[in-house]
């Protein structure tokens, strides 16, 4: 995966920085081992939902996204990684369409699920 996580050597803004502080914070209070979160990944995903649809669409798609992953993980399917990449993946490609087509048009056979 890319993007900023544990460990960057990069620049980052006070914003950025802030951000994985608190993202660190509350994997540590909700006892989540080994997580490497892609800040850009679910930035972009949460950016690219809110355009597509509305400003509340971010939060939203981006919960779905990791309660998909964590399913696909846990059932073994997925390291948590790849099960986060294939569901933002799938969020992502419905956003590039907005409220109308896209993946889930044709049924749950091609997604995460």
């Amino acid at each position: 995966m890319t993007g900023i996580t544990e460990g960057d050597g990069g620049a980052a803004s006070s914003s950025d920085q802030d951000l994985a502080q608190w993202r660190q914070r509350l994997i540590q209070a909700l006892q989540i081992r080994d997580l490497k979160v892609d800040q850009q990944l679910m930035a972009r995903l949460a950016e690219e939902s809110s355009r597509a649809v509305n400003g509340q669409a971010g939060p939203v798609s981006a919960l779905l996204v990791g309660y998909a992953a964590g399913l696909a993980a846990k059932g073994g399917s997925a390291t948590p990684q790849e099960a986060v990449q294939s569901a933002a993946d799938v969020a992502l490609r419905l956003c590039e369409h907005g409220t109308e087509g896209g993946p889930d048009s044709e049924g749950w056979s091609s997604t995460a699920q």
